[in-house]
């Protein structure tokens, strides 16, 4: 009984919250009803973590609930305030998809939302491995990696030059195919309730739906400090993009407690903001942070076992 929940509640939290989404984007508060939406799921997943750990050990307090929210409230706000312009302003409208008849407007929203997930993912897929492959945005990305334990108050812990470059490398790809605010909006709703839900720390199962999305099991892979399986499954909402590009890692073996990075990382929000800055300008002599892969020779393994 146990192991057939652990294959439920992956999809019917997904696939609900998308539900509740499609009813709040009819309303005419659509982002207020978002957060509404996301908090209900923050704190059905708190529950659940307790009830139905993935690891216990990362239950224990790390000292960096403040920092985490911290980041979380950093880089919700900005993504809530572009949200905002994009509802207030019309600035999707700016780009204009009759004359080239770019967007295919005839489609039944469910297939125009797939198609605004498809299109920002190969944005964000080489946004993310653009992170872990280039020394200096390591840096900044390294501050998400260096949490020593996932679960759903650490999911926005990205440092705010990290999340402007996935955004600067997803979003314009939406505006250049003409897609209208409605789906931007879909698209920011569907990427935060796939983010809480891949750092949760409950006890889930994908099953077949492990080659589509990025869930659980994939991303705690991810944040595995072995090189050759934390430099894997870089997409953020769908799979098609490391299965193309032979990133994706999906092993018959339990992934590892033992999380990270090797470099310190401050305790306080304020020294992880500064952190990346201090790297990149060398002071004291301090060498960057390992580069993922940087300081193992071992080869990758075969993606996509």
């Amino acid at each position: 009984m146990k192991r057939a929940i652990t294959y439920v509640l992956w999809p019917g939290l997904f696939f609900g919250c998308v539900a509740l989404n499609h009813l709040a984007l009819q309303s005419d508060y659509p982002i207020v009803y978002f957060n509404l939406i996301y908090l209900g799921l923050g704190v059905c997943l708190f529950a659940l973590e307790r009830v139905l750990p993935h690891e216990r050990r990362w239950l224990a307090n790390d000292g960096q609930i403040g920092a985490d929210l911290g980041h979380t409230l950093l880089n919700k706000g900005l993504v809530q305030i572009a949200a905002a312009a994009v509802v207030a302003m019309g600035i999707a409208q700016t780009v204009d998809p009759e004359p080239a008849g770019l967007w295919p407007s005839a489609w039944p929203l469910a297939g125009q939302v797939i198609l605004g997930l498809v299109i920002a993912e190969c944005g964000l897929y080489f946004a993310h491995r653009l992170a872990h492959e280039w020394p200096k945005l390591w840096c900044f990305h390294s501050v998400h990696h260096s949490v020593t334990r996932l679960w759903i108050v650490n999911t926005g812990r990205f440092h705010f030059v990290d999340t402007m470059a996935s955004i600067a490398l997803s979003q314009p790809l939406l505006y250049l195919a003409g897609a209208p605010k409605e789906i931007f909006l879909w698209v920011a709703a569907i990427t935060a309730f796939i983010g809480i839900l891949t750092h949760c720390n409950v006890d889930m199962r994908g099953g077949w739906l492990n080659l589509v999305f990025n869930t659980p099991e994939l991303h705690r892979w991810h944040h595995s400090r072995i090189p050759a399986e934390g430099n894997t499954n870089y997409g953020e909402n769908l799979m098609f993009m490391d299965i193309l590009f032979r990133t994706y890692y999906l092993p018959a073996r339990r992934p590892p407690a033992d999380i990270g990075i090797d470099r310190v990382m401050p305790e306080t929000l304020a020294g992880q903001l500064r952190a990346p800055f201090t790297w990149l300008g060398g002071d004291a002599g301090e060498p960057l942070p390992a580069l993922a892969g940087s300081t193992d020779d071992t080869p990758l393994p075969p993606r996509g076992d």
